[in-house]
Formats: C-alpha cells, structure tokens, sequence
C-alpha cells in the first residue's frame, strides 16, 4: 500500500498497528519515532528492519503516511516537526479517542498543504508498552473515521484501517465525542471512581476487603489499571459531553437509591430487566460473546 508508514509513538497501539502493518505487508519501510530507550529495545526486537527515529526532522520528507499514536496531550508539540518536513503527498492520521479536540488543533495548527484524517480504532486493553502489542488487535473491531472533504486520502486511510481487519464506520467528530463519552469514557471513569471508592472504605474500615474481590469488582479493577495519562486526556478533551455522562449517570444513581431506600419493588424490577436488554444487544451485534463468566 504504502513505501515508507511512519508511527509516532510505539506503545499498544502503536506497536500493534507495527506488527500488523508487518503481518499485512503495508508498508516496504517501516519507521518509528520514539523516545523511550527501553520501549526502543523492545521495539527492535519485533524486526530488526525497522528503522527507529530519535528525532522528527528531514529524514520524514517522503514518508507516504503518517500514524501519530502518543497521548494526545503531545500532538501540539508534533505538529509543528510534521509541518516542516512532511511532503503535502502524506497523510496523517491519529488513534485518538476524542475526536472534536484533535479536529479544532488541526484546524488550527496544520499547515493547509497537509491532510489529517482523523481516526479512533475501538481496540486496547488496560495494559500499555509496546511488550503488549498484537498483530490481530484490530481484527473485527470497529474503526471511526471522521469524515473529510478529500475523499481520495480518505479512501487510503479506509483501506489502511481495513488491510489491519477493522470494521470501519465514517462519522462526524461531534456524534463520535457524544456516543463514546457514554460507551467508554464514562465506563473507565466510573471503574476508576468504585476502585477509589473501595480503597477509601479499606482505609476507613480497617479490613483487607480486596482479597475478597467479586467478579464484579475484579473486573472494574482491570478496567481501572489502564494507562492513566492517556485517560487523563480523555476526560479532558471531552470534557463537555463527560460532564452531561457524569450528571445523567448520578441522575440515575439517586433514582436507584430512592427505589432502595423506599423498597420499590416495581420500579427498581423494571429498571433491572430494562438494562438487561442491552446485554443481548451487544451479543446480537458479535460485541462479546455470551459465553458465561463464574468469577474466574
């Protein structure tokens, strides 16, 4: 597909577009701009054809695609080495999960010559670094591309996605920012808030209660050991729409306690067969499967 792909940033993501754009035979050079010295090692050890980058200078001229995979909190400082060297022939894409942030910062900080096509591959895991990465990490999941006026590098950026086995789906940045503000950046925000809440009951009561982990907590605490700078960022850059998640969800939490406080057998009944529809939605659209989980 392409002569020379570079990725900034080679953690998770980046490393498992690495591997895949390897498996898949995207790219004839492979390029890869990273500062750490350990995540370097590890790098190398996964093809010693690679060529690492220490530096985004006059070496990144004829590169064909660009995918910048680092905490979006450092993309303002890219832009400018992007702007410099990069041939108006490049396309550059991103795998952000705020998109209307990463819209207005391209709006207003890329040079006009260049294209950005804005996407957020739905795959990860709580675990970071480039040890983690797998060629298969996109392999049927969905892939947002926000949509753009310069259809033939769209189409690029599209056939990219795919050639790593995502579903791609096109979308406006604000619909993206609303819908994942509720289907993930809620979520993490609210494991990361019960495992706070349970450290905080640890210390008050004085008992080891983690050892007695449930399912349920368990699985909250995975959630809430992913990387905490990238969540940070997050929740920032989509801090309107986190806010209305936020205050809907406490909407619905103090309608929960009134059903508990009150015994109200119907209303917290219908609640909880409600919600148990969504569950076999997700199955229904091959999201998980319904293969039964007994606290493992």
């Amino acid at each position: 597909m392409f002569k020379k792909l570079l990725i900034v940033g080679c953690g998770l993501i980046g490393s498992s577009i690495l591997r895949g754009s390897i498996n898949k035979r995207i790219s004839k050079n492979i390029f890869v701009y990273e500062k750490s010295k350990k995540n370097i090692v590890k790098i190398k050890k996964i093809n010693s054809k690679i060529i690492i980058l220490k530096k985004l200078d006059k070496r990144i001229s004829d590169i064909d695609i660009v995918i910048i995979s680092t905490p979006m909190s450092q993309y303002a400082s890219i832009i400018p080495h992007l702007n410099k060297f990069l041939d108006k022939k490049c396309i550059i894409t991103d795998v952000g999960s705020t998109k209307q942030n990463v819209l207005n910062l391209k709006n207003k900080k890329l040079n006009k010559s260049l294209d950005w096509i804005l996407s957020h591959p739905i795959s990860g895991s709580e675990v970071s670094g480039p040890d983690f990465g797998t060629k298969n990490l996109f392999l049927n999941k969905w892939c947002i591309i926000v949509k753009d006026k310069n259809k033939n590098k769209l189409e690029k950026i599209t056939r990219f996605w795919k050639k790593l086995g995502s579903k791609v789906i096109l979308m406006d940045a604000q619909d993206h920012d609303k819908i994942f503000a509720l289907t993930s950046h809620l979520p993490h925000l609210i494991a990361y808030n019960l495992i706070k809440t349970a450290q905080d009951f640890q210390k008050k009561q004085k008992q080891n209660i983690i050892k007695f982990s449930a399912g349920g907590l368990r699985d909250f605490s995975r959630i809430a050991a992913s990387n905490e700078i990238m969540w940070r960022d997050i929740f920032f850059n989509n801090k309107k729409n986190m806010i209305s998640a936020i205050d809907l969800f406490i909407r619905n939490l103090n309608s929960f306690k009134k059903d508990i406080n009150l015994k109200k057998n119907k209303q917290i009944i219908k609640k909880l067969i409600e919600t148990k529809k969504v569950r076999k939605q997700i199955i229904l659209l091959k999201q998980d499967t319904n293969k039964p989980d007994f606290g493992r």
